[in-house]
């Protein structure tokens, strides 16, 4: 797929964007929030999110999907920013050929927690998320009720311990949401070499907005 850098100027965050060729349809779009370690402030440091996740999937073969990877700034983390993460995606949505009723959202670590907390405070954006050794807040789970969620988180990460995930899934699936849970043995904190893979990407890719 096509890899092009942007910096911030009237975008909320300089991003990598991986996009193939557009043929005139609009486009299912994937934003994946990186994590503590890749914050940074466009420019050079535009390559640490380019690191972690779906990039090494996308470098390798074409997809039928726009994905952007913005970057957080140094001073913050990604939960702090939730209302600059929805100005964002709403950003893309009215400049890019998107299919709103296929937006998605992922991320990992810090990026994690940024994906459960922007999908509670703005559900209807995403058709699906899946959001890795992360944590929300499990009383407000229920904003994601209507949502398909596929988690991940290591069982031996001790920078985010499991409780984080545990406890949003276990809330989750009392009120029957949608939720797949691969909570992986012997992993650590890096379990988001186990969860992107291409067999992520496509399930996200196959959800829609009210079906």
């Amino acid at each position: 797929m096509n890899r092009i850098e942007h910096r911030e100027d009237i975008w909320e965050f300089p991003f990598v964007e991986y996009s193939c060729e557009y043929t005139g349809e609009k486009l299912p779009l994937i934003i994946q929030l990186h994590g503590a370690g890749e914050r940074g402030k466009g420019g050079e440091d535009l390559a640490l999110v380019d690191t972690h996740g779906f990039p090494h999937i996308l470098k390798e073969k074409d997809y039928p999907c726009i994905a952007i990877m913005p970057q957080c700034p140094k001073d913050t983390f990604w939960a702090a920013r939730v209302e600059s993460i929805v100005s964002f995606v709403e950003h893309l949505i009215r400049e890019y050929p998107v299919d709103p009723s296929r937006v998605y959202l992922t991320g990992l670590s810090m990026g994690g927690f940024g994906t459960w907390y922007t999908a509670m405070a703005k559900p209807r954006l995403f058709a699906a998320i899946a959001p890795v050794c992360g944590g929300g807040m499990s009383w407000n789970a229920g904003m994601l009720k209507k949502i398909p969620i596929w988690a991940f988180h290591g069982a031996e990460d001790k920078v985010v311990p499991p409780r984080n995930s545990d406890e949003m899934v276990e809330k989750l699936r009392s009120i029957g949401a949608d939720i797949t849970y691969t909570r992986v043995d012997g992993v650590a904190h890096n379990v988001w070499e186990n969860a992107y893979t291409e067999e992520l990407l496509l399930w996200l890719l196959s959800k829609k907005k009210g079906e």
